[in-house]
């Protein structure tokens, strides 16, 4: 097994399993009192500036974002051979950390799903800056996401050899395909005044979806000898 890949592979799976542990922070509502719906509510109300552990999952989402954004940084750099779908994914991969850490810096103000007055003041245009940006880095951050999860998971199979991507990734990619129309969806209905269409459990799903595959694409990393 060539030093350059154990140097580089298992540094790189590392980053993207403890990137994916902490980006099931979220999880930790189940236990804690968060006074937030978790069928209706976004999972970034979670980490809004008036929410009783918003620290915490500020904390948990910018120790992810930037987990993630190591290990896909280390994985492109050390990638052999490199098609346009492998760049691609590690690209977005990459991009998808760096608006995972930056939505941590531009907090929500309040939670707009649970709070009417929120909701107003958003419309208003009445929030922080930081508030508004969050819209932006989130977006950023699950479109970049859904590129990466296809990307990378056409790439293991255009490879034509067995890995845990090739064989599981086609249907998580599915999976969060499908998660984030019905999260979009659910998002245009809350801003029509429609209610939420459980835009809670749609994201929560969407992010479950992501996390999966992040573990799925390390034990993949660890196990490929393509590494320079």
């Amino acid at each position: 097994m060539p030093i350059a890949f154990l140097r580089r592979t298992r540094p790189a799976a590392v980053l993207l399993v403890l990137g994916a542990a902490a980006y099931s922070a979220w999880v930790l509502e189940a236990v804690l009192a968060t006074g937030l719906d978790p069928l209706r509510t976004y999972v970034s109300e979670l980490a809004a500036s008036d929410q009783p552990f918003g620290g915490l999952f500020r904390s948990t989402d910018l120790v992810a974002g930037l987990l993630i954004l190591a290990g896909a940084l280390l994985a492109l750099a050390g990638y052999r051979p490199r098609t346009r779908w492998d760049v691609t994914g590690w690209a977005a991969l990459a991009l998808f950390g760096a608006a995972t850490a930056a939505d941590s810096r531009l907090p929500m103000s309040c939670a707009t799903t649970a709070d009417a007055a929120c909701a107003a003041r958003e419309a208003a245009g009445l929030v922080p800056l930081t508030h508004a940006a969050h819209t932006w880095s989130s977006s950023v951050a699950s479109t970049a996401a859904v590129v990466g999860v296809v990307a990378l998971t056409v790439a293991a199979r255009r490879r034509g050899r067995p890995s845990p991507l090739a064989r599981f990734g086609p249907v998580l990619a599915a999976a969060e395909v499908a998660a984030t129309v019905w999260t979009l969806s659910s998002i245009a209905a809350f801003e029509a005044g429609h209610g939420t269409w459980l835009l809670g459990a749609g994201q929560r799903l969407q992010v479950l979806i992501a996390v999966l595959w992040l573990v799925v694409l390390a034990w993949s990393v660890a196990r490929e000898k393509v590494y320079a």
